[in-house]
C-alpha cells in the first residue's frame, strides 16, 4: 500500500510557543520575511475567569488533489511518487505564482533567497531524508501535533485518526487536505 503521510494538529493541545515555527524556520532556511508555518492565537474567548484561546495553524495542507500542481506549467510543483508529498523542484520553478494564486490556504510564498515559489514539504528535504520527524512535531512541547502514515494501520497517527473526531479545512473545494485538526474545546490542556 502506498505511504499517505498526514499530520494531525491538537489545538487543545497547542499553546501558541510558535516552537514550531522557530525550528521550521531553522532546519529549513526559511528567510526572516517569510514563514512556512504559522499558529495563529485567538482570542481570548468568554468571560474572565473562564477565557480560552484558539490556536490554528497555518500551513501547506499537503493536499491529495492539490490545485497548486494543476496550474503548474513548468511541474516544479509536483506530488512525490513515492511518499505523496506535495513539493517545489526550485531548479524547474520560474516564480511564476500560478501556484500561490491557486492554493486555497493561501500559504504558499515566493522565497526571497532563491526567488521560487516554497512552502512546507513536512521537511522532505531535511528531516525526513534522514529518517525524522518534521522539525515541528520534534520540537512541539506539548504534543501538539502528530506525523506519519495514515494508510498504516500500526501507526500513531492511523490510530489516533481512527479513534478522535477531526475535521480537515475547505474540504468542499476537492482539495483532499492531510492536515487535520482536533478542534479547539474550552476548557484545561490534559496532556
Amino acid at each position: 500500500m502506498k505511504t499517505r503521510y498526514v499530520m494531525l494538529h491538537d489545538e487543545n493541545r497547542c499553546i501558541g510557543c510558535q516552537a514550531c515555527s522557530v525550528a521550521c524556520r531553522s532546519v529549513n532556511q526559511v528567510p526572516e520575511t517569510v514563514s512556512r508555518l504559522q499558529v495563529h492565537i485567538e482570542g481570548p474567548f468568554g468571560a474572565t475567569p473562564n477565557l480560552h484561546f484558539k490556536y490554528p495553524r497555518i500551513s501547506c495542507q499537503q493536499c491529495e488533489n492539490p490545485p497548486c500542481v494543476t496550474v503548474c506549467p513548468t511541474g516544479a510543483s509536483y506530488i512525490g511518487k513515492e511518499d505523496g508529498i506535495v513539493s517545489i523542484k526550485q531548479k524547474l520553478c520560474v516564480g511564476c505564482m500560478y501556484c500561490l494564486a491557486a492554493c486555497p490556504y493561501k500559504v504558499r510564498f515566493i522565497n526571497p533567497v532563491h526567488k521560487g515559489a516554497d512552502k512546507c514539504n513536512f521537511c522532505k528535504e531535511t528531516r525526513l531524508k534522514e529518517g525524522k520527524q518534521p522539525a515541528c512535531v520534534s520540537i512541539c512541547p506539548t504534543g501538539a501535533l502528530m506525523f506519519g502514515d495514515a494508510n498504516n494501520p500500526e501507526s500513531e497517527v492511523a490510530k489516533i485518526l481512527d479513534t478522535i473526531a477531526t475535521h480537515r479545512n475547505k474540504t468542499h473545494l476537492g482539495t483532499r487536505p492531510k492536515l487535520y485538526v482536533v478542534p479547539t474545546k474550552k476548557g484545561r490542556i490534559s496532556l
